[in-house]
């Protein structure tokens, strides 16, 4: 026989054991088998069931069991009422029904427990709500149950009660967060999609110059991806190039489709559009920032020569200077009515010549390295080139160009900010 104090030591032990079993990342399922093999193994009792409540049904689920044999799990049934009452009941015998809150439930399943020798009934609770029941069978050497096999007991279904209620809360945490989630990913594919009906509106309005919105977010996004930013500052990037002409919505269209070269009036006309994509855009709320101020600054310089507010150097915002990029190398790439686009050597002189007064160095570098990986077939997704004329540059001669350019642009990056520290 034991003494008290062993017994005490034992309990503690199996409820330190059965706390480190619930506190485990292992599965659910594995969990509760655990946990009823502890609760059996410590008051040596041959057989149980962990009972679970089902949510939306009076029924309860068999989730653990242990010793009951092919015909168990019996069909056990919990009303609300019950519920309440079991949760300050404790616990009750099913062969004495010595516990009136369990008349009900006895009457209706005292047979079917008695047949599967069963002869205990504790509930268990996690915050205040029935979590179920675990039925439990008599001890291995027939004693009869003492106080504290009863108060460790309860003590220990109290346990598991509360693993199975943290669990459901974790699974209806998980639910709702993958129901949010798919209402998010919902909602940004409309935002996307809405984008493009803008930037499709807007091209339309310009017949010169169809598909230009598309490909400036395209190019905007290829920059930002070869930057390293991250996914949602690259697809923030994109969204700013599809809607970067959005204010001329508000030009009239025969200055936009003028096929000459428009007057200094018709010119003071088409450069509102900036100024008027900023306030179209402003009033929405973009779940990417500076959404409204790369429409407004779109067509600002690095040496204040831009407009419309003359802003210098570090004044225009970073994602400005991609977009920048972005437009002017579809502008340059693109026919129009009063010009012919540009061969692609011209294109790299321009950038070479207008780097540091209207072009980002880093952006220049960057957008040139994701062109280079294309040509020379370093990536296989051809993003930049697929919006190109097929036959727009010879791809022998696009290496050298590129490659020389971005070396220079590097090595005079270099130098300039050397020269910085040492100043």
């Amino acid at each position: 026989m034991e003494s008290n104090t062993e017994k005490l030591v034992h309990a503690f032990g199996a409820l330190a054991d059965l706390g480190q079993e619930i506190a485990s990342e292992g599965g659910f399922s594995e969990m509760v088998r655990t946990s009823l093999h502890v609760l059996l193994g410590t008051l040596a009792i041959r057989r149980g069931a962990v009972m679970a409540c089902t949510p939306g049904s009076d029924a309860l689920e068999c989730i653990a069991l242990w010793g009951l044999g092919d015909g168990f799990p019996i069909q056990l049934t919990v009303t609300a009422p019950e519920r309440e009452q079991f949760l300050g009941a404790g616990l009750c015998r099913v062969t004495q029904n010595d516990n009136s809150s369990f008349s009900h439930f006895l009457n209706r399943h005292q047979t079917e427990l008695q047949n599967s020798r069963l002869e205990l009934i504790v509930p268990m609770a996690g915050r205040g709500e029935l979590s179920g029941l675990v039925v439990l069978g008599r001890k291995a050497s027939d004693e009869p149950f003492t106080e504290d096999d009863l108060e460790v007991m309860r003590a220990m279904v109290r346990h598991i009660g509360v693993g199975i209620h943290t669990h459901r809360l974790l699974g209806q945490i998980e639910q709702r967060a993958e129901e949010n989630r798919r209402l998010y990913e919902e909602m940004r594919t409309i935002y996307k999609d809405t984008v493009r009906a803008f930037a499709a509106a807007i091209d339309v309005k310009d017949k010169y110059t169809k598909g230009h919105s598309e490909r400036v977010g395209k190019y905007s996004e290829v920059i930002a991806r070869e930057l390293g930013w991250t996914e949602e500052a690259v697809e923030g990037m994109a969204i700013a190039g599809y809607l970067h002409d959005v204010g001329k919505l508000v030009v009239e269209r025969d200055i936009i489709n003028a096929p000459y070269k428009i007057d200094a009036k018709a010119s003071k006309e088409l450069n509102r559009h900036p100024a008027a994509g900023f306030e179209i855009l402003s009033p929405i709320h973009h779940p990417y920032a500076d959404i409204p101020l790369m429409a407004r600054y779109h067509h600002e310089r690095l040496d204040g020569r831009g407009y419309p507010d003359g802003l210098r150097g570090d004044e225009i915002p970073f994602g400005v200077r991609i977009v920048t990029l972005a437009d002017s190398f579809d502008a340059m790439t693109t026919d129009r009515p009063y010009k012919t686009r540009l061969s692609f050597e011209h294109v790299i002189q321009d950038f070479r010549r207008n780097t540091g007064t209207q072009f980002d160095s880093k952006v220049v570098v960057a957008f040139s390295r994701a062109l280079l990986k294309e040509v020379t077939g370093a990536v296989k997704e051809r993003r930049i080139m697929k919006l190109l004329n097929k036959n727009y540059f010879d791809l022998d001669r696009a290496v050298p160009l590129l490659t020389n350019l971005i070396t220079e642009l590097d090595s005079n990056t270099q130098s300039t900010a050397a020269a910085g520290t040492l100043a």
